[in-house]
């Protein structure tokens, strides 16, 4: 089909999705003609959708979905400022779980959830590995010891400020506190070249936080394994990523072994207004 066609008889040229296009193509030259396709719009579109889902009249059918294809907006599951800041602040970092499995199915929903997280462009550069064996997550733990050991031999001074000494001396004990004997990992990878590749799979992992809160889930940024698994070479042969790929980061899941009765205090904001 054409990048976008419009249904004459239920467009009002209100305007709404020539002010809204991202990319500013397309362009209304009068109302009896109504909205048009610029030139080379077919190339210059992201394909966001914003001017589908603008349209107050379902008049606008584009290439990546038509109103009878994309969900209407549910009002009455929208969040008022008071719901959103209880939803936000009751979210916690767990490092504690249940020794339960979470089902794949349900960790792909969450995943499914987070894919709408925004991207520069709407390139949806994020990928994303899941290491479901609770077993290979160990493994791969290990590996980041082997990591933190080597470097402790090689850079003694800023591996201890990394406290690289305690997480080794508590792993050899039976104390994983680099993944907090997670049951699984979720890792957001993508092309290492690509510019936009880390802040996109940041704010994916950041949705994916959120929702799997929402799922009854509990999660944790893996820091450690996330640095681990880009400068350690057994642990990269183990992830096995795509040629010029990346782990951008990644994520603990698990079911929470405690749930939280309160809400703990932050700083106050710095904030700086010009």
């Amino acid at each position: 089909m054409s990048l976008f066609t419009i249904d004459k008889n239920a467009c009002t040229a209100c305007g709404n999705c020539v002010a809204e296009c991202p990319i500013m193509i397309i362009a209304m030259p009068d109302k009896e003609t109504g909205p048009i396709p610029v030139k080379n719009a077919d190339a210059l579109c992201i394909d966001c959708g914003h001017c589908v889902t603008v349209c107050p009249h379902d008049a606008l059918d584009h290439r990546c979905g038509s109103p009878e294809e994309l969900p209407l907006v549910d009002k009455n599951a929208s969040l008022d400022p008071a719901m959103a800041e209880q939803f936000l602040r009751q979210r916690r970092s767990i490092r504690t779980y249940k020794e339960k499995p979470v089902e794949l199915d349900l960790l792909q929903e969450v995943i499914g959830v987070a894919r709408y997280a925004p991207s520069g462009h709407n390139t949806q550069p994020v990928k994303w590995l899941i290491i479901h064996d609770t077993q290979k997550v160990r493994e791969l733990t290990g590996l980041v010891v082997d990591w933190m050991k080597d470097t402790l031999e090689k850079n003694p001074d800023m591996a201890r400020m990394m406290h690289f000494d305690m997480l080794t001396k508590g792993w050899d004990f039976g104390i994983d506190a680099v993944c907090r004997s997670a049951p699984h990992l979720v890792i957001a990878y993508g092309q290492k070249q690509n510019p936009m590749a880390r802040d996109a799979s940041t704010i994916a992992l950041s949705y994916f936080e959120l929702a799997a809160y929402s799922f009854g889930l509990g999660s944790c940024w893996a820091g450690y394994f996330s640095t681990a698994a880009n400068v350690w070479e057994p642990l990269k042969n183990e992830l096995n990523l795509p040629e010029g790929h990346v782990a951008m980061g990644t994520m603990m899941v698990g079911y929470p072994k405690y749930r939280y009765r309160r809400l703990p205090e932050r700083n106050t904001p710095d904030v700086t207004v010009l």
